[in-house]
């Protein structure tokens, strides 16, 4: 268990709380897909979650552990496409975590999941039967708009999907790096040196987990506590 030594080693990657964001995440996608247009008290429960979910990642992307920080893969303009131009070589990225590609893919998937719900919390089926929490608050015109951005954002989303599903197959075939089982394991094997994991106290954990649970709680009650 060698962490960033001279010759690289087996090195603690990701925390626990950023896996299990992960794996939760691909889980509610999937309901909220399925369970779109049929069975809506389902897809409003799963797009609770998934609100909660991205709470706590943008939280966790400022207070988390070092892997998991914005600040950790998002790089600059010269150092994405440094790397970019290393993609079509077969030999293993040796990054400590997202490289700054993957991370671009980070982003934009908690913006167009961001949009996504915040857009369903408004929206309005076309027999006025289902909406959101929130759409009181817009006319049934404004409300119906608001459901076909919803549709619309979730067709970028799928594409962000196959688009992240294709690149790991990439990654395992081609250049002969497994992503999947450090997300699962939260180890990876390096050759060179890099630094490890810096996890965050289990403070910063727990206050992260209860804001996202309140804001799920708040958003599936209208934001109206009375």
């Amino acid at each position: 268990m060698t962490e960033g030594v001279e010759g690289g080693g087996r090195v603690r990657l990701w925390d626990l709380p950023t896996r299990l964001f992960h794996w939760a995440l691909v889980v509610l996608i999937g309901v909220a897909w399925w369970s779109g247009g049929e069975k809506m008290d389902i897809h409003r429960l799963a797009g609770y979650a998934i609100i909660g979910l991205v709470a706590f990642r943008l939280y966790w992307g400022f207070f988390g552990g070092s892997t998991a920080r914005f600040a950790h893969f998002l790089k600059g303009p010269g150092a994405t496409i440094a790397y970019a131009k290393t993609l079509g070589a077969r030999k293993a990225s040796e990054t400590a975590g997202h490289n700054p590609v993957g991370g671009l893919s980070v982003v934009a998937l908690l913006v167009v999941l961001a949009v996504q719900v915040t857009l369903g919390l408004f929206a309005v089926d076309v027999d006025g039967l289902e909406s959101g929490p929130l759409s009181d608050l817009v006319d049934f015109d404004t409300g119906r708009a608001f459901a076909e951005a919803h549709e619309l954002s979730f067709r970028v989303l799928q594409a962000l999907v196959a688009l992240h599903i294709a690149a790991v197959f990439y990654y395992l075939a081609f250049k002969r790096e497994n992503l999947i089982r450090p997300m699962v394991t939260g180890w990876r094997a390096f050759t060179s040196s890099v630094e490890a994991l810096r996890p965050a106290p289990l403070w910063r954990l727990a206050l992260g987990i209860a804001l996202a649970a309140a804001l799920a709680w708040a958003t599936a009650k209208g934001f109206r506590f009375h």
